[in-house]
């Protein structure tokens, strides 16, 4: 029986199959906190080691090799951590890559690229990404994440997302906010003012629209709150369902769980999905008829990605599922 991956996305770019959110941690200290999470619950969420805003300037050096061997650790047991490097107009990001590359490049889940101006801006970090994997011998296309957070990034997005070896597109709240010179107010940064001013509402459709066309992911921002679970959870919510983002930054582990719960898609399409799937396989991925509704390679397609964000999720999907498509 054919797999949905070999039949469903011929000449089509399917999106990345990553977890629904990405948790930043900028010291030692908090990755190691981060990655005990992580094995208690699972690669459920990816995590990021901070080289950008965790370095103390002049300590630079010394922040990306640790970040490289918490990488390489034996704690990292599902080898879903990546890195955030400094700006391409800070004088040590090819340092950082150089050292996450050469240190750990056989294991870095994604390099994260900080506040490009323009496509251009990113095709120099990537080409030297290539050159750094050539040197050192790593035998693997390292995946891109691009964080969207100046006004030229934003005029560029849709080249930007069609740039090679770009997995997702991620909003730079804050400084997208703060590059307004005060144009946006400050409630823009917190609920409900990034949902509802305007402009940064156009930049999420943007961002997300641009992502989604080309096959990336679509990021949304972090949330500031850390207690109310609630509000996290909310705020999860309506970046999923109001502006189509697919993975959430998360900067306290309190914010985790209530994401990745947001994130997940309803439990009723989960088991319909299930059962279409495994209909459809059964008639070769021919059109059949399901609570009577005719479904074909379109619904499939759809029902399928839906069916791997659950499993991305941590939610129960059938024995006789998992044992057709997540074997």
């Amino acid at each position: 029986m054919r797999h949905p991956n070999t039949v469903l996305f011929s000449g089509e770019k399917p999106l990345p199959l990553l977890p629904a959110v990405d948790h930043y941690a900028g010291s030692e200290k908090l990755i190691r906190k981060a990655l005990q999470l992580q094995n208690e619950l699972g690669p459920i969420f990816d995590i990021t080691g901070d080289c950008e805003d965790g370095a103390h300037a002049g300590a630079e050096d010394e922040h990306a090799e640790m970040v490289a061997a918490m990488i390489m650790s034996a704690d990292n047991r599902f080898n879903r951590v990546g890195a955030r490097i400094h700006d391409l107009s800070h004088a040590h990001w090819r340092k950082d890559m150089e050292i996450l590359v050469g240190r750990a490049g056989k294991r870095l889940s994604f390099i994260t690229l900080p506040k490009p101006c323009s496509a251009s801006d990113v095709e120099v970090q990537i080409e030297a990404l290539q050159e750094f994997e050539q040197h050192f011998g790593v035998d693997r296309r390292i995946p891109v994440h691009v964080l969207i957070e100046t006004h030229g990034a934003l005029r560029e997005v849709w080249e930007i997302a069609a740039l090679p070896r770009v997995e997702s597109l991620d909003f730079g709240l804050m400084d997208f906010v703060s590059a307004h010179h005060g144009a946006i107010p400050g409630s823009a940064m917190r609920s409900p003012g990034q949902f509802e001013h305007p402009l940064v509402a156009r930049a999420k459709a943007e961002i997300s629209a641009a992502a989604l066309a080309n096959g990336v992911l679509p990021v949304h921002n972090v949330t500031t709150e850390l207690k109310d679970i609630e509000l996290i959870r909310g705020d999860a919510r309506r970046a999923r369902s109001e502006f189509g983002f697919l993975r959430m930054w998360s900067i306290h582990p309190n914010q985790i769980l209530p994401i990745i719960e947001a994130m997940r898609p309803d439990f009723s399409e989960v088991s319909a999905a299930a059962e279409i799937l495994i209909a459809a396989q059964d008639k070769d991925w021919a059109p059949i008829q399901h609570g009577g509704k005719l479904h074909d390679r379109a619904s499939y397609r759809y029902y399928w990605e839906l069916l791997e964000r659950a499993q991305l999720t941590g939610m129960e999907i059938s024995e006789q599922a998992k044992h057709r498509f997540f074997a």
